[in-house]
């Protein structure tokens, strides 16, 4: 258990990861002033999606509550008395999602009839003194759990699909950067007495003829040959690993924007002025797909927020942490596009300042920036890596292999092969971040916690009422129903613009 400054700490951590190093080229190229517009609108968007991933979890909390209830028979004499025994049996599998009921239901069920609206509300009454109690979370259930909860078959595997594809291109990403930051460390002069030899994948990196993409698949070999083997065991990502992240990460980033001011002013006393354009509508579907990936935090909110002991204020705190890390981003990419210009800001933030010496002399700040994303992303695969593994074994449980050994090799290569595979095809993160961000990672951030929420509150009515569920103090400020209508809605149009504009410029 931790305080509200603590869990609000971490989810600002979780948020501003590597996205964030992808951000300032999206910015540049899409122009400044549309970019903070946007950044707003997508910020503000992830935060509504958060807090119906909330309501939702304190919803699953009261359905396993209620269970637990059932199995111990203690429901019975409370509710007894106000149901005859037809409503009875027709109330007490609803929280038990059984593969046949579950199965043959629709993601989206219609509602239920007058009959069950009768019973839940006599449930609903008859527990109303515990209602607040009962929507407490005290219990970590994951999305996962929660699709298995709230969504049919369909659902579910659909939901799977969405997890894995996010998954698999988050590790296509990081697969890519490690090797790219150490290739651009390997095949430049870090010293400003030298000569940076940093240039296309084509340019020659070593004086024997490697061209940087030959140094890069070389190191992106030794990266594979020492971070796979990990995916084949249960790695657990310890707190001491984390405060040393946070650590490495908030120096970083905070000497890049230093750096960046300083640079900014360098400029102007030299009579340099560098004017990025305020907006460039063929720049925005990669900026949504990055921007979608930076604001991602979805998918781990219910291990976050579960162990925090005062729960009272949660989305007013989580309303203050999205707004600051939107003031954040916004700082880093103002920076960023003011001092580089946006033709020569890289993919990877960081290697700006490793390959510009105007920016730093320092040889120790150009080396640590250039290894930033070494160090915080190689410790995130291998546990990127098993969850995938995971995800997968649940995907394609009913094809298993019977074999515990044999399922314990295919699961965690068919988790390794692929993103490793993508990133020896290319190393353009913007391309991978934008792909991933604006397909599966807007399904993760935007589809499935609206589905989730309005799944969530139709089974939670048919347990304690619609009254309940309205009072529950964990729902979402966005309660209303046109909320979710509208985020499916923003979904389709902004997926099919960015896909009409890869289109367009492939042809």
């Amino acid at each position: 258990m931790y305080s509200s400054a603590a869990g609000v700490a971490y989810i600002f951590n979780l948020i501003v990861g590597t996205g964030a190093l992808a951000l300032p080229n999206a910015i540049g190229h899409a122009g400044w002033l549309i970019s903070i517009i946007l950044l707003f609108v997508l910020g503000t968007l992830s935060y509504i999606t958060t807090t119906f991933v909330i309501e939702s979890l304190s919803i699953a909390n009261a359905c396993y509550r209620r269970d637990k209830k059932d199995d111990n028979n203690l429901v019975v004499g409370r509710v007894v008395n106000n149901l005859d025994d037809d409503h009875y049996r027709s109330a007490s599998p609803v929280t038990r999602r059984d593969g046949k009921s579950s199965d043959k239901s629709p993601l989206l069920s219609p509602s239920s009839s007058h009959d069950n609206d009768q019973s839940a509300s006599h449930v609903g009454v008859s527990i109303n003194g515990a209602v607040e109690e009962d929507f407490e979370i005290s219990k970590n259930i994951e999305m996962g759990e929660m699709a298995m909860l709230f969504f049919n078959k369909a659902g579910r595997v659909c939901f799977y699909i969405c997890i894995i594809v996010y998954l698999y291109g988050d590790l296509a990403i990081y697969a890519a950067a490690v090797p790219k930051s150490l290739r651009d460390i390997a095949c430049s002069s870090i010293s400003c007495n030298g000569t940076s030899s940093s240039g296309s994948n084509e340019g020659i990196c070593w004086s024997n003829g490697f061209t940087r993409m030959d140094v890069y698949r070389i190191l992106l070999g030794v990266f594979t040959v020492t971070m796979a083997p990990f995916a084949y065991f249960n790695v657990q990502k310890t707190k001491y690993l984390q405060y040393f992240t946070t650590v490495l990460r908030w120096i970083a980033f905070i000497m890049m924007i230093v750096l960046a001011i300083l640079l900014i002013s360098k400029n102007k006393r030299n009579g340099k002025s560098i004017t990025p354009p305020i907006a460039n509508v063929s720049g925005i579907p990669n900026l949504f797909g990055v921007s979608v990936y930076s604001f991602m935090c979805q998918h781990s909110i219910p291990s976050l927020v579960t162990p925090i002991k005062n729960k009272n204020n949660l989305t007013r705190l989580l309303f203050y942490d999205y707004a600051l890390i939107f003031l954040f981003y916004a700082l880093i990419g103002m920076t960023a596009v003011f001092a580089f210009g946006p033709d020569e800001l890289q993919d990877i933030y960081t290697l700006n300042f490793q390959d510009s010496c105007e920016a730093t002399d320092v040889v120790f700040l150009r080396y640590f920036l250039g290894l930033f994303p070494v160090f915080t992303i190689s410790t995130n695969f291998p546990i990127i890596t098993v969850t995938l593994s995971n995800n997968l074994k649940a995907l394609f449980s009913s094809c298993s292999p019977s074999s515990p050994l044999l399922s314990r090799i295919l699961f965690p290569t068919l988790a390794v092969v692929p993103p490793i595979a993508a990133a020896f095809v290319t190393n353009d993160i913007t391309s991978l971040v934008g792909y991933t961000g604006s397909y599966a990672g807007a399904g993760v951030q935007y589809v499935i916690p609206a589905l989730l929420v309005l799944m969530a509150r139709r089974h939670g009515s048919e347990i304690y009422g619609e009254t309940a569920i309205r009072q529950n103090v964990h729902k979402s400020p966005f309660f209303r129903k046109w909320w979710i209508y509208l985020m499916l809605i923003w979904t389709v149009v902004c997926l099919s613009f960015v896909t009409v504009n890869h289109v367009l410029v492939r042809h």
